[in-house]
């Protein structure tokens, strides 16, 4: 059971925040995509291909907060954090076998939607991303079409996802566990150096980077 990309996930503290930054690198601004009830969450979104997608994420202020922990460690963001690339997510034709199969716990299977959509989604209980955002969350989609397939073409296409982590062979491990096909690099990250993401977009600029603020 391969999985691949299924989008890159940018977390902020407001949804403001979030576009200017993604704006400022990639040279044009996510259109609105929608609320998550259950996480008390909204987010942007930038169209990388057919089947793939740029998300920015944030704490929608006019929901009501979730009983647990919000996702992609949202609960975590002040309002002096800066946006960045925080973690990613892997599309699967069967969750619960890419998820029994990989070397590391994802979280637990959950239900989510936004609007007309719907899927399963792997989600800590804590809400922190696993392997400091290296390893992905899975997500199996109940939908015919794929959502990136909808929004407007700015462009963009990912040319690469660098994962820099301390200790690379446990984030290569998984993906192998995952079999992932897709163009994913694990670099080592010094030990006293925090894990990262860095990912290399195509724009009509020109190659552009995406990390952190």
């Amino acid at each position: 059971m391969s999985t691949h990309i299924d989008h890159l996930t940018v977390t902020a503290f407001s949804l403001e925040v979030g576009a200017a930054f993604v704006s400022q690198v990639l040279g044009v601004m996510p259109q609105r995509g929608g609320e998550h009830p259950r996480m008390g969450t909204h987010n942007l979104l930038l169209r990388l291909g057919d089947t793939l997608f740029l998300e920015v994420i944030a704490p929608n202020p006019v929901a009501q907060a979730p009983a647990r922990p919000r996702w992609f460690g949202l609960d975590r963001l002040g309002a002096d954090s800066s946006p960045s690339l925080s973690t990613w997510v892997a599309r699967t034709a069967d969750i619960q076998a890419s998820a029994a199969a990989a070397s590391e716990p994802l979280g637990e299977i959950e239900p989510m939607s936004r609007g007309t959509l719907n899927w399963l989604i792997t989600i800590p209980a804590d809400g922190c991303v696993p392997l400091s955002g290296c390893a992905p969350a899975l997500i199996e989609w109940h939908a015919d079409v794929h959502p990136a397939a909808g929004l407007h073409d700015q462009g963009l296409s990912l040319a690469g996802l660098e994962l820099f982590h301390p200790t690379p062979d446990r984030v290569s491990d998984l993906l192998s566990s995952l079999a992932l096909d897709a163009p994913v690099t694990v670099r080592s990250a010094s030990a006293d150096a925090p894990a990262r993401l860095v990912a290399h977009i195509n724009t009509r600029h020109g190659l552009r980077v995406l990390s952190a603020a």
